[in-house]
């Protein structure tokens, strides 16, 4: 079947209503990726528990990360390497953004991994990937990431 015309490009055209991101920041004394709230398990995690850790962050306007990951869980291998078991890819992990308030610089990314009943047991982690934009930096982004405490699912 002929595929016909394509479509035109109007991707140049659209209007972009939403203001840019001007700059983003953090409270003093922390950093871009700083746990604001760890993991709580006190015993193992298993299939089902949901498991979340709350980091500060920037705007995630300022790269959408198409070949990346905002969200990550990382297991612990037997070679005591951290290696990627879950992205914002998979309906398991949520990568949730929020400004607490309107005028403010400062942002929090909430990682929430639901356990899947196919996982393995064993350590894991979870990992935020963000870029910020940092006053008088035109142009220039600041990539950071944030690790959560290990735990274990069982």
């Amino acid at each position: 079947m002929d595929p016909g015309e394509q479509p035109s490009d109007l991707f140049h055209d659209q209007l972009e209503l939403l203001p840019g991101v001007v700059y983003d920041s953090t409270p003093p004394n922390t950093r871009f990726g700083d746990i604001i709230e760890d993991v709580k398990l006190e015993v193992s995690a298993k299939a089902g528990d949901v498991v979340t850790a709350r980091f500060w962050s920037a705007s995630p306007r300022n790269d959408l990360f198409t070949e990346g990951t905002f969200a990550l869980v990382e297991a612990l291998d037997t070679e005591s390497v951290w290696k990627a078991a879950f992205d914002d890819d998979d309906l398991c992990l949520k990568f949730l953004w929020s400004r607490p308030s309107k005028l403010s610089a400062y942002s929090q990314a909430t990682i929430q991994w639901e356990i899947p009943e196919n996982v393995v047991p064993g350590t894991y982690r979870l990992r935020h990937f963000g870029a910020a934009k940092k006053p008088f930096s035109v142009g220039k982004l600041h990539y950071f990431d944030g690790i959560s405490s290990p735990f274990v699912v069982s």
